[in-house]
């Protein structure tokens, strides 16, 4: 079985979303199945196509996140020793070293990953040069536009 690791807040969330489709999306599937089955002819029927496609998109997630959850490793970084390094789960402040742009990311694991609110996957190529560096080290991240270099101004052990 393979190790899908999370931290405590992005368990909960796929947790619910497993919980939802389970308990909501399936029966609501299956009510749309049997109406559309209702109106006749099946071979020609677009509602019909359309209820079995979306079951098959709910079946396949419901497995693949039995999968992630019953894999799930949960990380607590407020557990972690804070040492200032980069681990997963923790909060890191960076400055670019050539334009003093900065931003914040949240390292975190794939299926949680959300570039939109700062969270980046432990296996992206920010995630990667990132962990195991400390506050004060600088690192070098492959980009689209070149090598773009950071430096970590602060890691912060924030727990969900």
């Amino acid at each position: 079985m393979s190790r899908h690791p999370l931290t405590p807040a992005g368990f909960r969330k796929l947790a619910e979303e497993l919980k939802h489709l389970k308990e909501f999306e399936r029966g609501k599937i299956v009510r749309d199945i049997e109406e559309a089955r209702a109106h006749g002819d099946i071979s020609e029927n677009s509602e019909y196509e359309d209820a079995k496609e979306r079951q098959s998109h709910c079946e396949g997630r419901i497995v693949y996140l039995e999968g992630v959850c019953a894999g799930a490793e949960i990380i607590d970084v407020a557990k972690l020793p804070q040492n200032g390094r980069v681990v997963f789960g923790v909060t890191v402040h960076l400055k670019d070293a050539e334009s003093e742009e900065r931003r914040t990311w949240r390292i975190v694991g794939e299926n949680e990953a959300d570039i939109e609110n700062h969270r980046i996957s432990f296996k992206s190529p920010v995630g990667k040069a990132l962990i195991g560096k400390s506050e004060g080290d600088e690192v070098s991240v492959p980009a689209p536009g070149g090598v773009r270099r950071w430096e970590i101004m602060q890691v912060e052990y924030i727990g969900d």
